[in-house]
């Protein structure tokens, strides 16, 4: 079993913002033509083929990270990989560990051949929502969340990730659980919410009050709190509006398309947006984020977007 190698102190800090990857599962399933059913790219581990593809899309963000000596937060394929989402497609929970482990496993390689000095690897254990990441249809209790969200974060904690975060919350109660289960487990947990184009929750609630609630209810045990599956635009009034909320916002994973949730759900062609407006974009919001540690992307998003982004910050 592999060790972790920064879970005690994580390396990525204001000073040197790290980058994460793009948009994942539009890549593989737009530019890549991979089936992805239920959007779930841990499926693509099930094959050669498939991991070797995962393998090489994480190499160009490396090789990006290289080029602007900075690190990188290597996200393990698994946003899907919990129970429910497993059981649509056929996976045993034993089978879900076993990918949980190997996506962490995988990361594990990439970083013993490819980490520097100057590119320092973190390795991020991906967890997505129960339900859909969208629309918050299914509202579980912080108890409740904890224990479907348990398994999974005992396999990156056994396989040795560095961190995890929980991507593309989208009500309090879920995040909540997560975050006690971080705590619990000794790993470093980060909080990402997503909104909607009014930069509230789908649930109403403001980032303010969403974080704020987890704050409490977590006895502050985030590392940080991020902002993914938005575009810029949808939440830059927020952000720009003040507050000491923001001092706890550590990351941003914006869409590339400026399409509300509901617009991308139904869109068949990948809106890849405008890469460098999106990283002037990006550039623009940090002034508001003084505790900012990592930039990365999310849907339509891909190895242009954030080679921009970090240009205009290195």
């Amino acid at each position: 079993m592999r060790h972790a190698k920064y879970r005690n102190q994580l390396p990525q800090s204001k000073d040197n913002i790290y980058l994460a990857d793009g948009g994942l599962e539009t890549t593989m399933l737009f530019l890549e033509g991979f089936d992805l059913p239920y959007f779930a790219a841990f499926n693509l581990m099930r094959t050669q083929v498939g991991k070797q593809a995962i393998k090489n899309y994480l190499l160009k963000y490396v090789a990006i990270a290289k080029e602007n000596g900075t690190g990188i937060i290597l996200d393990t394929p698994t946003w899907r990989a919990s129970q429910d989402w497993g059981k649509l497609l056929c996976y045993s929970p034993e089978a879900l560990d076993a990918v949980n482990q190997e996506s962490v496993e995988m990361l594990h390689d990439i970083r013993d051949a490819h980490e520097t000095e100057a590119t320092k690897c973190v390795i991020n254990g991906a967890i997505g929502p129960r339900g859909d990441g969208y629309n918050p249809s299914l509202i579980m209790s912080a108890q409740e969340a904890a224990d479907y969200h348990r398994a999974q974060v005992t396999s990156f904690v056994k396989a040795g990730a560095d961190m995890i975060t929980a991507v593309t919350m989208n009500y309090v109660n879920e995040a909540i659980g997560i975050a006690r289960l971080g705590a619990e487990a000794g790993i470093p947990t980060a909080i990402s919410f997503t909104v909607e184009t009014d930069g509230r929750l789908p649930t109403g609630e403001t980032l303010e009050e969403a974080i704020r609630k987890t704050e409490i209810a977590s006895e502050n045990s985030p590392v940080y709190y991020m902002i993914n599956c938005a575009h810029t635009t949808h939440f830059e009034n927020v952000v720009k509006s003040g507050g000491s909320w923001r001092d706890r916002i550590g990351g941003l994973r914006a869409n590339a398309s400026a399409l509300s949730h509901a617009e991308l759900d139904e869109a068949e062609e990948l809106d890849d947006g405008n890469p460098s407006e999106f990283a002037a974009q990006h550039v623009d919001l940090a002034q508001y984020l003084p505790n900012l540690v990592m930039v990365g992307g999310c849907c339509g998003t891909d190895h242009r977007h954030i080679a921009a982004i970090h240009q205009h910050f290195h």
